[in-house]
């Protein structure tokens, strides 16, 4: 799961040179994830990524990807009834402390990925009248195809991802029963301290 994982996920708008980045057609949920993926690639392609290069990875990720992905919805659905019994305040809490969890997990993915990286995009069946669909695409790894299906929504300002599969595990279904445990054990609360408690370790290189 870790191996193309960051390709479209995560973080906050930072800002790195090096690629003129073409327009993201957010009208179109397929072109908007060849578009992402290939900005990512390009990046790899002049420069190869270390694993814990973590700023670099942030701004990758943020410069292609965030304006395109709802990480709050993420969280939201990642959270199920819980959501709306935390706070404004912890809501913006755990979606960062996700955030980061995301980051610092996967942050070998990037790495990962070779200068000639093939990623194959079979036709998508999407109609003009959806509003929730799948992207799917085929990445190989190790000569094996992998497949990576990207769920987006049709918000107001254009097509924006929030879940994605790799090898049949769903991201927002993998947290849920995680979150869910923690809820019930300490609340909100304690599910913040359990991110933020994680995100430590693993910034500090334990595992």
């Amino acid at each position: 799961m870790k191996t193309l994982f960051l390709i479209l996920v995560c973080s906050t708008l930072l800002t790195c040179g090096g690629v003129a980045y073409a327009q993201v057609n957010q009208s179109d949920p397929q072109a908007l994830i060849e578009t992402a993926t290939q900005q990512v690639l390009d990046e790899v392609r002049i420069r190869a990524v270390e694993p814990g290069d973590i700023p670099r990875i942030m701004g990758i990720v943020n410069k292609s990807i965030l304006p395109y992905t709802d990480l709050r919805r993420t969280t939201q659905l990642a959270m199920g009834r819980h959501w709306k019994a935390a706070t404004p305040a912890q809501q913006e809490q755990v979606t960062e402390q996700f955030k980061m969890l995301l980051i610092h997990t996967y942050s070998g993915a990037i790495a990962l990925l070779r200068p000639d990286q093939q990623i194959e995009y079979p036709p998508s069946r999407i109609s003009p009248t959806d509003t929730d669909v799948v992207v799917r695409t085929i990445a190989m790894s190790k000569g094996q195809p992998m497949e990576i299906d990207y769920r987006l929504y049709k918000a107001p300002g254009g097509w924006r991802l929030y879940d994605l599969n790799v090898l049949g595990a769903w991201l927002i279904q993998t947290y849920r029963q995680q979150f869910n445990d923690k809820i019930q054990q300490a609340g909100v609360e304690g599910l913040i301290q359990f991110l933020t408690g994680r995100n430590q370790q693993l910034a500090s290189g334990r595992t």
